[in-house]
């Protein structure tokens, strides 16, 4: 053997070592997901809200602390900066050979390309040393009968719902399992007729329950020749820890609001999310599948998905990225692909002199929401590093204000915008647009009272949006008001809400011994909708947000760690229980 075929040898055996790892670190990583995903189970029958809380947080972490054990060790076995591109392309191919069969094969690339990331300081971005691209297509179907149950309907509506209660097991009892099978089937017959009931010929349930917040659903569809409709169990625990049978759900924007993307992602344990992610995709085939793994808390592998998603959109479409519409942010540059669903946000160099805050601290703030129970009012949000965009796509306009706003955080090649940091969020119409064009006053009352009910949801999940002007809270297709500006956010605790004081003196607020965590509700009518009917109709909705009282008695509410429930759909769908 010369002393190239020497080396050549040496590059192979060092480059299956290193996938080895790799793969090795991603099965620790996802055991560790799967432990905490799995204790949700016995999290939610005993109520261990707080600790279900804490689970969301530690689930979170679990991604970063795998990632950097990992590279740690593979700097110190590997030696991965000292090795040449040939290295690389070698190390993914014995890589991929390890994912044949691997059940979860596809995360696993997306943490193969979290290490590239992390050992190049995600400066490179390379087909040939990563998977930029998916390594095969996943086709559904393979493992279908690993993640779903299949329930007999050619009995009655009863016997099917106790067949599925004889399948999924607690270790709490029902509170009264007889009234809520009635209920189910009152419900069911309200949605189907006879001929459709006769029809159905099974109902389909995925193995996995989610769980999430004080709340357990049992997923599937109710299948019938010419169409299928969802069916979502949703079950809750009694104060006195006794099951019950909250609603039966049937619609699918029922469904569509439960996988919201407002929403804290669900613990639903299970080995094969490509194939629960296919049957959900079935379900709501408008959901991309990016945003249904993020769902199910694989976020970095939603961002990867996301990120092939982007790449497709661009090579179909033709239209230039320019600034987004609405009123520019003191804080972060925004702008978006006029064809594509989401916005891109950049931290601005400097912040206005109103702004008393650092880089440093907004990110910490996008940080906080990503591990808080969000209640469907809260955008999720995606942070990536050296994000490119194509140079020819960006319009003059734009590229003049990030170069103006933000040109610390922009590179430019002879065929790219690189922006090193920012962050991606679903694309919404700002409420202050939405309230200049609206013309109907009973959709404007409508969004109004979301309005309201938005900033107290917030507030109830212990959470101070801060920055409550309606140019930073988003409508929904839907109509439903989502909160999306976190710069200025911060617990309920850490601020103190005040009256303003009685006085004749016009210039009495300038003498008060103001503090920095001082907030004086009252004040909030000023700001938070411009036009005075607008003012009228919110006061007249939610006038106790205007009151020092009221954020009083939620602080004091959130401070004894009382956690409230947050029902996705609407009230009138929930079972009525027995006197």
């Amino acid at each position: 053997m010369n002393e190239n075929q020497a080396s050549e040898v040496d590059t192979s055996k060092v480059a299956r070592h290193f996938a080895y790892q790799v793969i090795s670190g991603f099965d620790r990583s996802y055991r560790r997901h799967s432990r905490i995903t799995a204790g949700a189970k016995e999290r939610f029958e005993q109520s261990l809200w707080s600790e279900s809380q804490l689970a969301i947080k530690d689930r979170i972490a679990v991604y970063e602390q795998s990632l950097s054990e990992i590279v740690i060790d593979l700097y110190e076995q590997v030696h991965p900066r000292q090795q040449e591109s040939e290295f690389w392309q070698e190390a993914k191919a014995q890589y991929t050979k390890l994912l044949n069969n691997h059940p979860q094969f596809e995360l696993a690339e997306t943490f193969y390309n979290s290490v590239i990331g992390r050992i190049f300081k995600h400066a490179k971005i390379d087909e040939t040393m990563m998977f930029v691209l998916p390594s095969r297509c996943y086709l559904s179907g393979p493992d279908r009968e690993k993640v779903i149950y299949r329930f007999d309907t050619s009995g009655t509506v009863r016997a099917m719902h106790e067949a599925i209660f004889d399948t999924f097991r607690f270790a709490v009892p029902f509170d009264n399992l007889e009234h809520d099978l009635q209920n189910m089937d009152k419900a069911l017959r309200a949605r189907l007729d006879r001929e459709q009931l006769a029809s159905v010929h099974t109902v389909e349930l995925l193995k996995p329950v989610f769980y999430r917040g004080k709340a357990a659903y049992l997923v599937g569809r109710i299948c019938m020749p010419d169409e299928t409709l969802p069916f979502v169990i949703a079950l809750k625990m009694t104060l006195d820890h006794k099951l019950v049978v909250d609603a039966l759900l049937t619609e699918r924007h029922h469904l569509s609001v439960i996988f919201s993307f407002a929403r804290s992602y669900f613990m639903a344990e299970t080995q094969y999310p490509a194939e629960v992610v296919a049957f959900l995709q079935e379900l709501l085939p408008h959901k991309k599948h990016f945003e249904l793994y993020m769902s199910l808390g694989f976020y970095k592998h939603g961002k990867t998905v996301f990120y092939r998603n982007y790449l497709q959109h661009l090579d179909t479409s033709d239209d230039e990225f320019a600034l987004a519409p609405g009123i520019k942010g003191l804080v972060m540059a925004v702008f978006h692909l006029p064809s594509y669903g989401v916005v891109f946000k950049v931290i601005k160099d400097e912040f206005a002199e109103s702004k008393k805050i650092t880089r440093d601290y907004v990110k910490d703030r996008y940080r906080l929401v990503k591990t808080t129970d969000r209640v469907g009012r809260m955008a999720d949000t995606h942070e990536y590093m050296n994000f490119r965009f194509p140079k020819q796509r960006v319009s003059k306009e734009l590229l003049d204000y990030l170069l103006e706003t933000c040109q610390s955080s922009i590179s430019i090649t002879e065929t790219e915008i690189v922006i090193s940091h920012l962050y991606i969020e679903r694309k919404m119409t700002p409420l202050n647009l939405y309230l200049q064009q609206e013309q109907d006053p009973i959709k404007i009352r409508n969004v109004l009272n979301e309005l309201g009910l938005c900033i107290k949801q917030i507030a109830l999940a212990n959470v101070f949006p801060g920055d409550m002007l309606h140019k930073n809270f988003g409508v929904t297709k839907t109509g439903r008001v989502i909160f999306y500006d976190y710069d200025e956010i911060c617990y309920m605790s850490e601020r103190h809400f005040r009256s303003l004081p009685k006085s004749d003196d016009p210039y009495a607020i300038d003498t008060l011994s103001v503090g920095p965590s001082d907030v004086f509700p009252e004040q909030f009518e000023h700001f938070i909708v411009g036009k005075r009917e607008f003012k009228e109709i919110l006061k007249e909705l939610h006038g106790d947000i205007m009151t020092a009282e009221y954020w009083q008695s939620i602080q004091a509410l959130t401070s004894s760690g009382v956690i409230p429930n947050f029902t996705p759909y609407p009230e009138h769908y929930c079972f009525p229980r027995p006197a």
